[in-house]
């Protein structure tokens, strides 16, 4: 097994944040805005590494539902109707281990782009 397999992976009660513990006793704890805008989704990330969209005005947007697909991602279906991209395992593990640089870095092209999280 790897780090990446997840334990447990629990959405909060405000349907805001995903929790998720890994084998390796690692936990990370990823908004839903920051899963949302971080899709791995065509619609976010393109067909290449130059179309990655920027996605803005998803302050509010929660978790509906965590769908099991086999064993190795979740697909998340998010309040805002959005629900393509799998989550798998590794890309969730990436997501928290890189948080702290990740989400300044989506901040700052938001602003580049004239967009808001609002």
């Amino acid at each position: 097994m790897t780090s990446e397999w997840p334990s447990e992976i629990r959405l909060t009660s405000a349907r805001d944040v995903l929790e998720i513990t890994f084998d390796s006793g690692e936990k990370v704890a990823l908004p839903a805005e920051y899963l949302r805008v971080s899709s791995p989704s065509a619609e976010v990330q393109g067909h290449g590494p130059n179309e990655r969209k920027v996605i803005g005005g998803k302050r509010r947007v929660l978790i509906t539902s965590v769908e099991p697909v086999g064993n190795y991602a979740v697909r998340l279906i998010f309040s805002d109707g959005h629900s393509t991209g799998l989550y798998t395992w590794t890309y969730l593990h990436e997501l928290g281990r890189d948080q702290g640089m990740l989400w300044p870095k989506y901040l700052e092209e938001l602003a580049a782009k004239g967009l808001s999280r609002d």
